[in-house]
């Protein structure tokens, strides 16, 4: 039903992924693409004096990368020498353990640590966030 939904194809890959069934997800995914259905990425945004800043998944695209980047290895050593433990068991798709700190809302937040600024911090997402970078920020 409704080939065109992108959201039919996540559901299923989500179902299969809770499963660990990784071959069924691929082949999910891989109709997803043949049906050239887009979902909505998931992106996180902070404001600050001189505008919004806009950060998904992985991004490599803000100027003050490499600061920024810099900042969430120091974060996640931090972390990791206070005692967080990832919390992957919910994660609906597989990543590598490296790649995991890298969701949309940990950017946004090494970004905003990067600035001296002495405002409070608000990060918005378009989507939920995950149970573990709620852990994360506890830590943080």
């Amino acid at each position: 039903m409704e080939p065109q939904n992108a959201m039919n194809y996540v559901l299923l890959a989500n179902m299969y992924t809770s499963r660990g069934k990784w071959e069924d997800v691929a082949r999910a995914r891989k109709l997803m693409r043949e049906a050239e259905v887009k979902k909505e990425a998931g992106c996180s945004w902070v404001t600050m004096k001189d505008g919004v800043h806009v950060f998904v998944v992985g991004d490599k695209s803000h100027p003050e990368k490499d600061l920024v980047y810099e900042k969430l290895k120091e974060l996640n050593q931090k972390m990791r020498d206070d005692g967080y433990v990832p919390q992957t068991k919910y994660a609906l798709y597989y990543l590598d353990q490296e790649n995991k700190s890298y969701h949309s809302e940990r950017i946004a937040v090494a970004f905003v640590l990067t600035q001296n600024s002495r405002l409070p911090i608000m990060i918005m997402k378009n989507l939920r966030l995950c149970v573990d970078c709620h852990s994360a920020f506890k830590f943080i």
